[in-house]
């Protein structure tokens, strides 16, 4: 057989293969229409506003990654989201520590700061790191003293809501321990003693994760991404997630696409999910097709039991969004009922995450 007739055959069998791989997981979501070089941008649920305020600077000539700083700074800056920025939920000791990084497509450079604290928007910092440091990632003190050097102000991030969160969790995490919310010398069901409207808003706390991630697609034809957290709640000092490492909780390719993630971040870390997205776009995939293949790799490799449900699906969410080159987008989540936020130059709307698994109902 000549080496041409060889090489043929290869290539056909390498294409066939990939198209058994990518009908292996039955798509559940909106299908999206295809569009050429037009600006969009891209977010999680949290970023309605995020996506408005990038593509009004976007519409005005701006980078894409100015663009998406300015959104998530919003959010950054919003004392009622609980998982981004000031408001964030705090460490286990009660002190707020934030995760962000950029990454910018024209020149794939990024900037990352991890187990930031008493600094609003890390996003901000993260920027500097990239444009001001030949470094990609600063952490905890040295983080710190790197944002005040350039300019940056300390302020308390503890609102009075997380600060109250902090506490039913303190006081509800053992009744073993020595923190208890106030009783009196009768009670015994220490557990119920919180006004029932406390119990319903800061038991849904209890491991509680959150993120706000944007992507953005500019009217050059050039991608970026940002991804900022206060991360996992009353988490151990010094824990850090997916959202300041590249190719966990974001990558950027500006040939190929953008991709970032929210969720359990370590399921993001130890699969590198916003890199394979990036790659499967890369293959031709669409960024719905993309996400869902991520989202299976992780489902495939949670193989520990506590963190399988009694069927041996995830306990746990991750939700992944992407944008190509042509303007595509979408997401995907392991369980069904999430949604994102998408604003392609007419109007910032939620649209439906497809996922892997249909929600049980309670």
């Amino acid at each position: 057989m000549s080496a041409t007739r060889r090489e043929f055959l290869r290539q056909a069998a390498v294409a066939g293969g990939g198209a058994l791989v990518a009908g292996a997981i039955p798509l559940r979501g909106m299908a999206r229409p295809a569009v050429t070089m037009r600006p969009i941008a891209i977010s999680s649920a949290n970023g309605l506003r995020a996506v408005t305020k990038a593509m009004e600077m976007i519409a005005s000539g701006s980078d894409a990654l100015d663009a998406v700083i300015a959104g998530v700074n919003i959010v950054e800056d919003d004392p009622n989201d609980v998982t981004v920025g000031y408001g964030g939920l705090p460490n286990e000791e009660g002190v707020v520590e934030l995760d962000s990084a950029v990454m910018h497509g024209p020149t794939h450079q990024a900037g990352a700061v991890a187990s930031l604290r008493n600094i609003k928007n890390p996003s901000k910092v993260a920027r500097v790191v990239m444009d001001r440091s030949d470094h990609v990632l600063i952490v905890g003190e040295g983080a710190l003293r790197f944002a005040r050097a350039h300019g940056f102000k300390e302020e308390d991030l503890l609102t009075e809501k997380a600060r109250e969160a902090w506490l039913y969790w303190k006081e509800h995490l053992s009744n073993t321990d020595d923190w208890l919310p106030p009783h009196g010398p009768d009670d015994t069901d220490i557990g119920s003693l919180l006004p029932e409207p406390l119990r319903n808003e800061f038991g849904a706390f209890f491991r509680h994760t959150g993120t706000i991630h944007c992507s953005a697609l500019d009217q050059k034809g050039n991608l970026s991404c940002v991804t900022t957290t206060s991360g996992l709640a009353f988490k151990i000092p010094g824990r850090v997630g997916d959202s300041p490492i590249i190719g966990a909780g974001l990558f950027c390719d500006n040939a190929v696409g953008s991709a970032g993630s929210t969720g359990r971040g370590e399921a993001n870390l130890v699969n590198c999910s916003c890199r394979m997205v990036v790659e499967h776009l890369r293959t031709g995939k669409s960024p719905e097709e993309a996400c869902l293949e991520a989202v299976k790799q992780i489902v495939e490799h949670n193989r520990l039991k506590r963190l399988q449900t009694p069927d041996g699906r995830p306990r746990f969410e991750v939700e992944l969004y992407a944008i190509n080159t042509r303007g595509e987008y979408g997401g995907a989540r392991i369980y069904s009922g999430g949604k994102f936020s998408v604003h392609d130059g007419t109007t910032a709307r939620h649209e439906p995450l497809a996922y892997l698994y249909k929600k049980e109902k309670n």
